[in-house]
């Protein structure tokens, strides 16, 4: 049965029709995100790196170049402004000093918390026209999808 499933070709209209979809929900979603961002000193670049540290911990700017997609200079300069904000703090690994860690301090969790509160305001805000099935049923196959589009 497995195997039927994950084997199984779609009607080219119903992809087409839930990739336009799925574009534009992530569309309003980023123009949400960036509104609610305006309030803040922060940019859409730096919201991306503060979630990664707050979901992820301390990590190097290496790594927080392959998560975000950007070249490894790019990453610098933008750890270098949220620096300056005291957003972040770069802190030398105890165990190879070669090694620099990138902290999120309190002012820089602060302000991703406040960021992601307005942003599931907001989300709270669209839910209250489904039913509890309903959302139950997104969430569902969302984290499907989530987890089938990681595999590739």
């Amino acid at each position: 049965m497995a195997d039927e499933i994950s084997g199984m070709e779609h009607n080219q209209e119903d992809v087409a029709f839930l990739e336009k979809e799925l574009r534009h929900i992530s569309g309003i979603i980023k123009q949400r995100g960036r509104q609610i961002l305006n309030s803040y000193t922060i940019t859409p670049p730096q919201f991306v790196a503060l979630q990664w540290l707050l979901e992820h911990g301390d990590m190097t700017i290496g790594d927080l170049s392959n998560k975000m997609y950007l070249a490894f200079s790019t990453t610098t300069d933008l750890i270098d402004r949220m620096e300056k904000s005291k957003l972040v703090q770069r802190i030398r690994d105890e165990q190879d000093r070669r090694v620099v860690r990138i902290h999120l301090l309190e002012e820089g969790e602060r302000i991703i918390e406040e960021v992601i509160d307005k942003r599931q305001q907001y989300l709270q805000d669209i839910l209250g026209q489904f039913d509890e099935a309903q959302v139950a049923n997104l969430s569902i196959l969302l984290e499907k999808l989530h987890q089938e589009m990681k595999k590739n």
